[in-house]
């Protein structure tokens, strides 16, 4: 079993749904059910599968759970392109987040080669 609260890579996913949550809070009040919900669940998918998979007894299976971690940061890259074409977040804002997701997946991909 592995301490996922010392990856590096867990920290960020775990920063990034924290402003995503932050972020989430401003949006219409008719998107709680819809976008902010989704939004919430696929950004907080990426350190939980993180923190799963370190739970496992094999690099087969934390493998697994890093390629589930990796589809929610796909998720959520699609979520914040509908985001900024909706106008709910502005294109600085936009551009942080996505860099920060692409370099989350660069994280998970390198530490997945690792093992």
């Amino acid at each position: 079993m592995r301490d996922f609260t010392k990856l590096e890579v867990w920290k960020r996913g775990h920063a990034l749904t924290l402003r995503i949550y932050q972020i989430t809070k401003q949006y219409p009040k008719d998107e709680l059910f819809g976008l902010t919900s989704q939004m919430r669940r696929s950004s907080s998918s990426i350190p939980t599968n993180i923190a799963e998979g370190c739970g496992r007894n094999s690099n087969p299976q934390l493998k697994q759970f890093f390629v589930i971690a990796t589809g929610s940061s796909s998720e959520l890259e699609y979520q914040l392109i509908l985001s900024r074409d909706l106008q709910y977040i502005s294109e600085s804002t936009f551009t942080e987040l996505h860099e920060e997701i692409v370099q989350v997946r660069k994280m998970i991909f390198a530490y997945s080669n690792q093992l």
